[in-house]
């Protein structure tokens, strides 16, 4: 498929909501893994970089020209559009009652988004609390913390592997 083609074709509806998000690499690769996956849009959110920029597209492989984005001064802002374009809002944290991701299943939401926060202090706390509710990627080891990049792709082959199955 060419970029032409993955413009007019049709996309799950599910919006990538980067709060935050220091590295270009992670930005690139989370470009790349949302055409992977034929994710609707990014929301690119305060100090997160645009492109066109050197050090996103090193990771993104063109990706910033298939996938669309659209830039917010703040995550609260995005998410405020989100839910009031009845999206189902949830941000990828590690909080008490977090939906464990095994257990997550997006069937029951028409549009869904998903909001990634910063490398150091995740998704800000007001963010938190204005969303539907949030995710945990299930760990086992010593660490309890994955890079965003790879948090972006546990959690959308997730949830596209099951809304692929609704034929949507």
């Amino acid at each position: 498929m060419d970029i032409k083609e993955f413009k007019q074709s049709s996309k799950f509806p599910v919006v990538v909501v980067l709060d935050n998000v220091r590295s270009m690499n992670n930005i690139g690769s989370v470009f790349r893994t949302c055409d992977a996956f034929r994710i609707d849009e990014i929301y690119l959110c305060g100090i997160t970089a645009q492109p066109p920029h050197k050090d996103i597209e090193k990771t993104a492989l063109g990706a910033t020209q298939s996938v669309n984005w659209t830039y917010f001064d703040t995550t609260q802002e995005a998410v405020n559009k989100l839910i009031s374009d009845d999206y189902a809002v949830f941000s990828i944290e590690q909080v008490e009652q977090s939906i464990m991701l095994n257990e997550f299943n997006p069937c029951g939401y028409q549009k869904l988004a998903l909001v990634f926060g910063n490398e150091v202090m995740g998704v800000e706390q007001q963010v938190v609390n204005s969303c539907h509710g949030c995710i945990e990627i299930p760990q086992f080891g010593t660490k309890h913390s994955l890079n965003i990049s790879v948090s972006a792709g546990i959690i959308l082959w997730h949830v596209i592997n099951l809304y692929k199955n609704l034929k949507l």
